[in-house]
């Protein structure tokens, strides 16, 4: 059983339309959704953009109202009003951080960095502004900047260093579980190799679980313990990273691992016929992965540690 249980979560988005502006139907942005985060492990959360993903991120920290299901922490109901009555909910927000895909969300342009990184600390814990300097300090020199940063502002650093700031506001209250939304996307890739490889070391240094959410799944290959991908607001394929990268049977998974880019020039033909042949595969075989409504199945076990989402008559994927 994880620390963080979510049990059929779903965010339905109503459409409203005529003279008196009724509800005339729903976007099911996540349409039930299960998963559990175990502590100190990664669940890497894939999808285009558009599948529902950020959603759940989103959802779990409070910043996306629930239709219907649950979030529990420990064993407790923080759901939308369920989560604000009970007497763990300063508990819940102190442990449950997020990295934002566009860091200057969690960077205020106006405040200093010190005043920035020192908030969550602040919120959270009762020290003097001695120590919370000390901490803020000691937070920065873990992200591979100085000590003089705390005396400067969001934009007087790079893509990459504010990412890495992100990082150190989210770690600040000492959380158990960091939400990871798409936190390397818009940085090249030797940046995005600098914060992927921190975000790893101050994982184990600091015991953390991390939800990571990316559309790349070569980014999450080098994340991930477990994975989950994601289409049309539900989990077409979950399991073990080795087996949804060795054994992939979902023909969405099969399409979102062609299309990680392949740098050797030798291999790209032989990437291209690939690649037309899973596209002619789902042409062929659509109607073991998708109802009549293009709706995703439910998901069934396919081996151990992994599930993928099949029509109940269909005995395998491929």
């Amino acid at each position: 059983m994880g620390f963080i249980e979510v049990k059929d979560l779903k965010v339905h988005y109503p459409i409203r339309g005529g003279f008196f502006n009724t509800i005339q139907d729903n976007v099911y942005a996540v349409d039930g959704i299960n998963l559990e985060i175990e502590s100190g492990k990664t669940y890497g959360l894939v999808g285009e953009s558009g599948s529902g993903k950020s959603t759940i991120g989103r959802a779990i920290i409070g910043l996306e109202k629930i239709t219907s299901g649950q979030v529990l922490y420990e064993g407790t109901d923080v759901t939308n009003k369920a989560r604000k009555k009970h007497g763990k909910y300063g508990e819940y927000n102190r442990n449950v951080q997020m990295i934002f895909q566009d860091s200057t969300m969690s960077l205020n342009p106006k405040k200093r960095i010190l005043d920035v990184i020192a908030e969550p600390i602040r919120n959270y814990y009762n020290y003097s502004d001695k120590e919370i300097k000390h901490r803020v300090i000691e937070l920065l020199e873990i992200v591979g900047l100085n000590e003089d940063t705390i005396y400067k502002y969001p934009h007087e650093f790079s893509g990459g260093q504010r990412q890495r700031l992100g990082v150190a506001r989210a770690v600040a209250s000492n959380p158990k579980l960091i939400i990871a939304d798409e936190p390397t996307s818009a940085l090249d890739l030797s940046v995005q190799a600098q914060v992927l490889n921190f975000m790893k070391r101050i994982q184990s240094e600091y015991n953390l679980s991390y939800l990571f959410i990316s559309h790349d799944l070569g980014v999450v290959e080098h994340m991930a313990d477990e994975i989950a991908i994601m289409h049309k607001g539900r989990f077409v394929e979950h399991g073990s990273k080795k087996e949804i990268f060795r054994n992939p049977q979902h023909i969405y998974t099969k399409r979102l691992l062609a299309a990680i880019p392949e740098m050797d020039p030798g291999k790209r033909v032989e990437i291209k016929q690939r690649r037309q042949a899973i596209d002619a595969e789902y042409q062929k075989t659509s109607n073991q992965y998708y109802d009549e409504n293009n709706r995703v199945y439910d998901l069934v076990p396919f081996a151990a540690n992994h599930e993928v989402a099949l029509n109940p008559n269909t005995k395998g994927g491929n």
